[in-house]
């Protein structure tokens, strides 16, 4: 699939929905969508409600970072059309929240060109590479809730 046709499709509610559903199950209970997705930055909605909430009313801290690995996930698979085979794997996860957050929060990540240059790095050098990428949380009056920073390994096939 070229680079623009995976982001077409990225960016499409409804074929987004089916493969949520076909393969991320969790992320389509919660009600995780795509709102934007380019080479250089992903948003991504995390909706407040019984399906992501905790029991101290406010978004369960692991729906959280399904919404922030998504964000930067897209990035990295949007990158990843029309190159070589380039696996991809979360080594690391780590998390700071803010805010609480009883409310729809909105993912950001736009770390899509320095994750670009390190996948090419690996298919480059042949050598595995790590990348943190960065997801901010915001809540709808922009208030930041979280950050979550996402650890991802590269390796040409």
């Amino acid at each position: 699939m070229t680079k623009e046709k995976f982001l077409r499709w990225v960016n499409s509610p409804l074929k987004m929905r089916f493969y949520l559903f076909w393969k991320l199950p969790m992320a389509w209970f919660a009600g995780i969508s795509v709102k934007h997705c380019n080479t250089e930055k992903a948003v991504v909605s995390l909706p407040y409600g019984w399906r992501s909430q905790n029991p101290f009313r406010s978004t369960y801290f692991a729906a959280q970072c399904a919404a922030a690995e998504l964000s930067t996930g897209l990035l990295a698979l949007a990158h990843l059309q029309d190159l070589p085979p380039v696996s991809m794997l979360v080594v690391k996860i780590e998390a700071a929240y803010f805010k609480k957050a009883a409310g729809t929060l909105l993912f950001t990540c736009e770390d899509g060109t320095a994750m670009a240059e390190r996948i090419q790095l690996a298919l480059d050098s042949g050598q595995p590479q790590t990348f943190e990428a960065t997801s901010n949380g915001r809540l709808a009056d922009g208030a930041l809730a979280a950050t979550v920073k996402i650890t991802w390994s590269f390796k040409a096939k």
